[in-house]
């Protein structure tokens, strides 16, 4: 079992339910996926940079990506509906929260004047986004074998429509969110 789903389920899910007072443990928040997504604008001129941007991606994830297509066509970026303009991954499960450890432990601390994450970052259900502007941070891409640099947005979708509930379970988890901000 991986490390940071052994955390949650023997201390974050006591803790959350003593802190938040639920006295239902069915309305503990948890995490339920991951979505790993990069947008690649230069795809329409150049479909071999979205194939290594989806490399990339699984290299990072472990997981094969998928092709995102346009939903409408764009003249002035010479875009048509159906071209693929990026690529995205959807974790579950144990891959999931050895990714987020990983993304905790490891990649987070790794990335340039890194003062922590934004606590402002939760959107009105109470999922967390995190966009990270060059994927050599990844302990599994070298810089050398990163032929463009490139940037990824991760979102993590968490149970429940609580922001401070979702806060305060990426806090018990180790998300270094940054101090003094709300």
């Amino acid at each position: 079992m991986n490390r940071l789903m052994q955390k949650y389920n023997d201390t974050v899910i006591d803790e959350l339910k003593a802190d938040l007072a639920i006295s239902n443990v069915h309305q503990i928040p948890r995490i339920q996926k991951v979505v790993i997504n990069s947008g690649v604008g230069k795809a329409v001129a150049d479909s071999k940079h979205l194939d290594m941007v989806a490399a990339t991606l699984a290299k990072i994830s472990g997981q094969k990506p998928i092709n995102s297509k346009a939903k409408h066509s764009i003249a002035s970026f010479k875009l048509r509906e159906g071209m693929p303009i990026g690529t995205k991954v959807t974790l579950r499960g144990e891959r999931m929260y050895s990714f987020l450890d990983r993304l905790i432990a490891v990649v987070l601390p790794r990335t340039r004047d890194f003062h922590g994450v934004s606590p402002k970052s939760f959107d009105a259900s109470g999922n967390y986004s995190i966009g990270i502007s060059d994927q050599t941070v990844f302990p599994e891409i070298s810089y050398e074998d990163a032929s463009a640099i490139h940037g990824l947005q991760i979102t993590i979708v968490i149970s429940g429509d609580d922001i401070k509930a979702s806060k305060a379970l990426l806090e018990k988890l180790g998300m270094p969110f940054m101090k003094g901000a709300k």
